[in-house]
Order: C-alpha cells, then structure tokens, then sequence
C-alpha cells in the first residue's frame, strides 16, 4: 500500500495553531485506524493522536484538550488540528494506519512517510 503523505507543518510560535494533513487511500480509511504520531529530536516516536473507523478518538496526556483529530472520508484525509502549541511539541509529525494493542497504539507495517515538521518558538 502506498504510505499516507503529511502537509501542513511549519514554523509558529507558542500558543499559536496549525492544521496538519494526511492524505490516504481509500482502502486505508476502509479497514483501518488511523493516527499521528510525533518524533522529536533524540526522542522515540509517540502517539499523538488516533481515530477509528467508528470516530473513536484517543490522545496522548500531553496534548488532550489542545489537539483534535478528524477524518474526512470524502476527501480520504485524516487531520491534526493543533491549538495552544508549546515548544515541546516541536517534532516531525507523521501519520500511519494504526491499530490498538491493550492501551497503546503501533503501526503493524512500521513503515513511515516523510513526516512533516512542526517547530514551535518560544
């Protein structure tokens, strides 16, 4: 399957928002769930955020109330709406197909795109 391409990084200061994308294939929203992850720099890749097939959503601590997941199927994308950015959440944001393993969330093909970066100034 062809990975999913991300968009809508950039640089912006604290408390400022940006809106990230992530384009799929059809078949991706059909059989899987879907989720951001966030890598910063000498740091292991977290989950972020997740959304089912059904609309359930899961987030990380460190970004509930500040980041909201959506999908829009007609337009195959998945979104990260990211309000009240801190500069710890400076990182490379990407997006897989995801499933749920007991609390946590991982990406069965552990094949990532290229991410996009997300830097947020004091």
């Amino acid at each position: 399957q062809v990975q999913p391409v991300e968009s809508g990084g950039g640089l912006v200061q604290a408390g400022g928002s940006l809106r990230l994308s992530c384009a799929a294939s059809r078949t991706f929203f059909a059989v899987n769930a879907m989720a951001w992850y966030r890598q910063a720099p000498g740091k292991q890749r977290e989950l972020v955020a997740a959304v089912t097939t059904s609309g359930s959503t899961d987030y990380a601590d460190s970004v509930k109330g500040r980041f909201t997941i959506s999908v829009d199927i007609a337009k195959n994308t998945v979104y990260l709406q990211m309000n009240s950015l801190k500069a710890e959440d400076t990182a490379v944001y990407y997006c897989a197909a995801s499933r749920k393993a007991g609390s946590g969330w991982y990406n069965p093909s552990n094949s990532w795109g290229q991410g996009t970066q997300v830097s947020v100034s004091f």
